[in-house]
């Protein structure tokens, strides 16, 4: 799916806009939705036919919520929704989590099932709580039911974020679907969010995920103390460069259609509280879980105990979300207490130390990927010894070193670009001539870094979407 994604950008894309722009405004939502699902069909032929039933089901859906809302027929409105939650959250677990729901039935009772061994429909998480999004708004009035099946497609199989995100309420949408237009200036900054998202993917998450995979290797009990915070560093970016990238090609890609699509990075590396960070990171995630899960278990409105329970419930689900393994679900648990902390008594304290609680936060954000790295536990407690000096080997190590000293730029460039230094710097001139000077040399820079990311994709075999597989 990776090598099909590229062809599609670099073959398909041009093809698309030409057809998008000639075609009349009334058919614009038919070729989006028509090149989303060649889109989605040329890496999942067999599970377009999924993408095209929740297409079909959650249109009829919607609009029986709303016929029945609108003859105050509340419990018929109420039915229709539960059962339109129903089929969507039972077609995302029969291909999500029934191999994980056998393997522990098995090892609780020894039955010995077998496991259906069935791929994951790529993005089916991500267009999922979109339907179910739609489907709710519908029933709390927040919204109207779209009458028109082929708007409706658009939105759900729409190729920028199709994918990996980022969670695209309707709500948010809902009149871009109807009427809209690009100007000179938003197509050239889509473009411009384009490259930039494409290049945090291919120049910095591919390279620095290899000195991740190189530290992962070799055997995890002999890594020092040094090597281990490294290669976790290492991943720490890569996951941020990964996801942000794809969430930047995404928005830039719906600039060039005229969609506005919301941030879903707020350089969460900066950030000096774990609350801080996840209102930065994934903020589409966090956004979606908000208000379909915390707020309707009451939030904060029902007392201060029953705060705490529902950030545990949210995170437990945060983490399941991710994936069908218990690392996942420890990993939600372990942001979910973390939270409950800060809630309770650490949160007023980090505002005043500000190098102690970003130090603070940079430190737990890091150990949780190592948790959502492995998936078997026995790794994540080998790796985390390792960081911690436990496993007998030692602090530093030459092979440190040698990582450190290899890789010295690349973990600089990480790094600055991972903070909002290149956002805050602005060039102010009146004159006319430093104006156009500095937008042509921003074309030229744009254009350099686009023909290097096509070089290193014509000859680098190591190109994962890490965030494809939820």
């Amino acid at each position: 799916m990776i090598f099909s994604s590229t062809l599609f950008i670099f073959f398909f894309l041009p093809a698309v806009l030409l057809t998008y722009f000639a075609v009349p405004v009334k058919c614009k939502n038919f070729v989006l939705l028509f090149f989303s699902l060649i889109f989605y069909a040329w890496g999942e032929p067999v599970y377009i036919l999924i993408m095209l039933f929740s297409i079909v089901f959650n249109y009829a859906d919607g609009l029986m919520i709303e016929r029945f809302r609108s003859k105050d027929r509340c419990g018929a409105a109420k039915a229709a929704l539960i059962f339109s939650i129903t089929v969507n959250l039972g077609i995302l677990g029969f291909f999500k989590y029934t191999d994980f729901f056998i393997e522990n039935i098995n090892a609780l009772t020894g039955l010995g099932l077998s496991p259906v061994n069935i791929a994951l429909p790529i993005g089916i998480s991500f267009y999922t709580f979109q339907t179910l999004s739609y489907t709710i708004d519908i029933y709390r009035r927040d919204i109207s039911a779209q009458k028109n099946i082929i708007s409706f497609g658009a939105y759900v199989a729409m190729f920028p974020q199709l994918i990996a995100g980022p969670i695209v309420q309707y709500k948010d949408i809902e009149t871009q679907l109807i009427s809209r237009r690009v100007t000179a200036n938003e197509f050239c900054y889509g473009i411009k969010r384009f490259v930039s998202g494409l290049a945090k993917k291919v120049l910095l998450a591919n390279n620095i995920g290899l000195l991740w995979e190189q530290i992962t290797g070799s055997s995890l009990s002999t890594l020092s103390a040094s090597e281990a915070w490294l290669g976790a560093v290492a991943f720490s970016f890569q996951i941020f460069f990964d996801f942000s990238g794809y969430s930047d090609m995404a928005i830039g890609l719906g600039e060039m259609f005229g969609f506005r699509f919301k941030e879903n990075f707020n350089y969460p590396y900066c950030s000096k509280s774990i609350t801080e960070f996840w209102r930065r990171w994934h903020i589409s995630l966090s956004t979606w879980f908000k208000e379909y899960v915390y707020v309707p278990l009451g939030g904060n409105r029902k007392g201060f105990r029953r705060q705490l329970f529902n950030i545990l419930i949210v995170w437990s689900l945060t983490g399941f979300w991710h994936g069908a393994s218990w690392n996942f679900v420890i990993w939600g648990l372990y942001f979910g207490i973390l939270l409950i902390i800060e809630k309770s008594f650490l949160l007023k304290h980090l505002s005043s130390h500000n190098i102690l609680s970003h130090i603070y936060t940079l430190i737990l954000v890091i150990i949780s990927w190592v948790i959502f790295a492995f998936e078997d536990i026995s790794d994540v407690v080998m790796y985390l010894k390792a960081m911690f000096g436990l496993n007998g080997t030692g602090i530093f190590s030459s092979q440190a070193f040698y990582y450190l000293c290899a890789n010295a730029v690349l973990l600089i460039a990480c790094v600055l670009f991972s903070i909002n230094l290149f956002k805050s710097i602005n060039f102010h001139s009146k004159t006319t001539a430093f104006v156009y000077a500095a937008k042509a040399v921003k074309v030229a820079l744009y254009a350099a870094v686009f023909f290097i990311i096509v070089a290193f994709l014509v000859g680098d075999t190591y190109n994962p979407f890490l965030y494809f597989r939820f």
